[in-house]
């Protein structure tokens, strides 16, 4: 007569572990979450945020994967495996727009930024337009790459339209984010392959000003 089938210990203890795995990753991804995107640590932001345009214009596009994901649990405090989520698809429609030629290659990476902000809108306690929202954001990368027919003053009016959409302020709430975003766009454009350590300091401080102003203003929204 056979002797009964048994699971040793140790093999309990890992099935058990990696069930544990599994109700946690699913807790984490499907599990109904708000949160209120309106609040923004400037400093943390703006240092994520200088070390996101670092890895992308090295093409270093796992490295930038991490830190979109990072700046997810961050800025928005998404779960763990959710930043990830919503990391890809950014990193995503980055590296193809990046891989584009013209505006219909560009318009490729809009069903990626679709779903990351369909991701950003669903944990969000207010709701915004998420083709307004991805529409404004893909707009403002193509005037950028099309710098010789579209000035500056372009790209900072897309930057602040995308935050409008979001945060249901005007436009011009904006402006001064956006000009200051822009300015450090220059500053890494005019330095090009040369750039040094020095050149992204200076990046990494213009855009704390961008992002401290950004946060002034829905502060403002949330004491008005």
């Amino acid at each position: 007569m056979k002797k009964p089938f048994k699971i040793s210990k140790p093999k309990k203890i890992i099935v058990g572990l990696l069930l544990l795995l599994i109700i946690w990753i699913a807790t984490d991804l499907f599990y109904p979450v708000k949160r209120n995107i309106n609040n923004i640590n400037a400093e943390e932001t703006a240092r994520m945020d200088a070390a996101m345009w670092r890895s992308y214009y090295e093409k270093k596009p796992l490295k930038l994967f991490f830190q979109s994901a990072k700046l997810m649990r961050k800025e928005f405090r998404f779960p763990f495996w959710r930043s990830h989520r919503v990391a890809y698809y950014a990193a995503k429609a980055a590296f193809v727009f990046k891989a584009g030629q013209n505006r219909n290659d560009y318009k490729k990476a809009l069903p990626y930024l679709k779903r990351y902000y369909n991701l950003i809108n669903d944990i969000s306690a207010t709701k915004f337009n998420i083709d307004s929202a991805s529409k404004t954001e893909l707009e403002w990368w193509i005037v950028r790459r099309d710098r010789d027919q579209h000035p500056p003053a372009e790209w900072e009016s897309w930057l602040a339209a995308t935050a409008s959409v979001m945060y249901h302020l005007p436009v011009d709430s904006f402006r001064d984010y956006a000009n200051l975003r822009v300015k450090a766009m220059l500053l890494r454009d005019e330095k090009g392959n040369t750039i040094t350590e020095e050149d992204w300091q200076k990046i990494r401080e213009i855009l704390l000003q961008a992002w401290q102003s950004f946060s002034n203003t829905l502060k403002h929204k949330r004491d008005a």
